[in-house]
């Protein structure tokens, strides 16, 4: 079974002056529910090579055990520096894809020619596509197989305003995820601000914020157990 992970190679906050990128958390949750269920995880983003982590991920508070593992496997790192570029890619060869979140994906990721045209073939082919925290965002522009946005009438979640609000950026980001999920006639629904909250409809999965990371992706690996049995099996004999 082979599962896309698409990061951000966008780093500067707005014109705050800020860095950002991807949340690290979101990243290295996945990445290892992936891997130690036999996975093969191939890692890309719009530029290729070292995509940008948010700084503020890696701040001694926003550690997990997800986190510190990746702090010590040489692979992990070794795999991160090399992403793959997006645009050069045989998306028909994966089974899924996972948008790891952070505040980057809003500025290119949810903009990007090549990341729309994913998602769409993905949900036409019957893939499911799973995103946490603000990437959700990339499905801005996405659109189902009869043309409507891909999130209208869909049941979602994603990062809340209230969550934004907290972080300090509302003003700097160039659209709030619950507003424009809302706005794109999704059925949009979250728990308490930092509670973990995974939504599966159909085949898209979404999660609100950093602690649904690892819950979206044993959704994804639940969802493929259905959409492609043959593959999942093939996961199930590994582990036996």
């Amino acid at each position: 079974m082979k599962i896309l992970m698409v990061l951000t190679s966008h780093d500067a906050l707005g014109n705050t002056g800020q860095k950002t990128g991807f949340w690290l958390e979101e990243f290295a949750a996945p990445y290892y529910v992936f891997k130690d269920a036999g996975v093969q995880v191939t890692l890309t983003s719009p530029l290729g090579g070292q995509p940008p982590v948010d700084p503020k991920s890696e701040v001694a508070s926003a550690q997990t055990a997800a986190t510190r593992r990746f702090h010590e496997d040489v692979r992990a790192q070794a795999d991160l520096s090399t992403t793959v570029t997006l645009s050069t890619l045989d998306i028909t060869a994966f089974d899924a894809v996972f948008y790891p979140g952070g505040h980057g994906p809003l500025w290119d990721l949810a903009e990007d020619a090549a990341s729309i045209h994913l998602i769409d073939a993905m949900i036409a082919d019957g893939k499911p596509v799973a995103a946490v925290c603000h990437a959700p965002g990339v499905l801005r522009h996405a659109r189902a197989p009869g043309g409507e946005l891909l999130v209208k009438g869909k049941n979602v979640t994603g990062f809340t305003n209230s969550e934004e609000q907290s972080g300090g950026v509302p003003e700097a980001v160039p659209f709030l995820v619950e507003t424009m999920l809302t706005e794109a006639g999704g059925i949009y629904s979250k728990d308490a601000d930092w509670q973990a909250h995974v939504v599966t409809d159909g085949l898209l999965i979404t999660g609100q914020n950093p602690a649904s990371s690892e819950p979206a992706a044993k959704a994804l690996l639940d969802k493929l157990r259905t959409v492609a049995p043959a593959s999942y099996q093939e996961l199930v004999s590994l582990e036996t």
